[in-house]
């Protein structure tokens, strides 16, 4: 521990961010980086705890006090390598993880927790600007081949994990470029797209081909895959939840990621196939009171929208942890983004019944109604009913339905390769095994797991990648979050 009365020395301290009137009228980042001495004190506010709860509230498993112990020191090649033991992508999860590791902070007992996702990225791009991040070639190879399909989150890290093992990885991506969620869900002034075309560069210069334009099952013959020793499916969970009430089909009715594909084409300068969907002048309605749904707000901002209401069925959240939530299990509290901030109507309790379109079909209104929650002894809701005489017109002419995922596609790929799904769906394959009901397939991610966070999908692609060797060598010595205290 750097030092042992930081924490009682230093305030939590947010880094500093563009003011929200400049940053609506561009898709940059706006959130700066620490001073060398705010980012010291940070770093000293790590506690000397027991038992450190962020390793286990880390899906990856982070090493994180040693990582801020060798930050406080200045000791930037030990600080990452520490963290890119567990971690391979920290320039993502540095900028758009919820920070459970943060939820379960020792520290955030009484305090304010240590800045640890903001720590993560600061030491990355550090490693980038000193030059420690380089190519991983192997150079003892396997003479394995192996197929990952799905070039999100978990895909890569399972592909660079791979790799690393002496395997030749090549990475199917239906997409014009390569990133899944990352590319075509996350908008750009939360993850710029160039940290994800710096990543990609250095895995190809690794020996990873990367095939884009490739879905497997439709203009890639399944038969394709039978070429390789083992195939590991990463695809995500693609299908959304519809709200299928009537006026559903009017036009301005649309899901979540088809609004923000588009905008992150349109950063990217990515042909647009399909009819462009804008918030410009519009009364903008989100339902969906999650991440995706803040990004619908942010987008529609910067497109200049007339309004931006926000819809969750459920109550408003707590601002502080309840009985239902004790330290150190991940709280749902009540979020305020970086979009909402920026510029947002919400509401919570509503359900929407009805889609009201004017004579052309264009989407003119949502009929809405408010919601009364009965809830349990530990205060968490559990069945509603309508409050009589609230139902009522909200005028709108953009609809981003932003209700989460039901589970991957499965006309296609799943369907030809035979592959069994569970009782939700997503690909059947045993927790901590990643083998589905097809010998050489695995999966990882999305599309095993359900949605989930980008760090679980980090933490997916790692652990079956070395199921994967396993399978192929008899023995695996990629490292397993079962030896996150190596360092300790």
């Amino acid at each position: 521990m750097g030092k042992p009365t930081g924490f009682l020395e230093y305030d939590r301290v947010a880094p500093q961010k563009d003011k929200a009137d400049s940053r609506v009228k561009n898709y940059e980042e706006f959130v700066q980086p620490y001073s060398d001495t705010q980012l010291n004190e940070q770093a000293a506010r790590c506690m000397n705890c027991g038992i450190p709860f962020c390793h286990s509230g880390c899906p990856l498993g982070n090493v994180i006090p040693e990582f801020n112990d060798a930050v406080y020191d200045g000791k930037w090649e030990e600080a990452y390598q520490i963290l890119v033991s567990t971690n391979n992508f920290p320039e993502f999860t540095g900028r758009i993880c919820p920070a459970p590791c943060e939820a379960a902070c020792v520290l955030g007992i009484n305090k304010p927790p240590v800045s640890i996702e903001e720590i993560e990225k600061h030491i990355i791009e550090i490693a980038f600007k000193k030059g420690y991040v380089k190519p991983n070639k192997s150079f003892l190879k396997t003479g394995k081949k192996v197929a990952v399909v799905g070039g999100g989150p978990a895909g890569l890290a399972a592909a660079a994990q791979l790799n690393k093992a002496g395997h030749d990885v090549v990475v199917y991506e239906r997409d014009d470029k390569v990133g899944g969620l990352l590319r075509y869900g996350i908008p750009d002034f939360k993850l710029d797209k160039s940290v994800i075309d710096r990543r990609v560069e250095i895995m190809q210069q690794s020996g990873i081909e990367f095939r884009t334009n490739a879905e497997v099952g439709k203009n890639v013959p399944t038969s394709e895959l039978d070429a390789y020793d083992a195939v590991v499916l990463s695809g995500g969970s693609t299908i959304p939840r519809n709200l299928n009430i009537k006026g559903r089909e009017l036009k301005g009715v649309h899901y979540a990621m088809e609004f923000l594909k588009q905008q992150n084409k349109r950063v990217g300068n990515s042909p647009i196939d399909v009819e462009e969907i804008t918030a410009t002048g519009k009364n903008v309605l989100v339902i969906g009171g999650g991440d995706t749904g803040s990004d619908c707000v942010g987008t529609s901002n910067r497109h200049g929208a007339k309004s931006v209401t926000q819809f969750e069925l459920m109550p408003q959240p707590p601002k502080e942890r309840t009985a239902a939530m004790p330290w150190p299990s991940y709280p749902m509290l009540l979020k305020t983004t970086t979009s909402h901030e920026e510029g947002c109507e919400r509401h919570w309790s509503v359900s929407t019944k009805e889609f009201l379109g004017d004579e052309q079909g264009n989407l003119r209104a949502a009929l809405v109604v408010d919601l009364a929650w009965e809830t349990d002894a530990l205060g968490r809701p559990t069945k509603f009913t309508e409050v009589e005489g609230s139902e009522r017109e909200i005028p709108c002419e953009l609809v981003t339905l932003a209700m989460g995922f039901l589970h991957p596609q499965h006309d296609g790929l799943l369907d030809e390769a035979g592959i069994n799904y569970d009782e939700r769906g997503n690909v059947n394959a045993k927790e901590g095994e990643y083998q589905t009901s097809k010998a050489k397939y695995f999966a990882a991610g999305d599309m095993r797991r359900g949605q989930s966070l980008v760090v679980w999908a980090i933490s997916e692609g790692r652990e079956c990648a070395r199921k994967v060797d396993e399978y192929l060598m008899g023995y695996s010595e990629l490292e397993s979050k079962d030896a996150i205290y190596s360092y300790a």
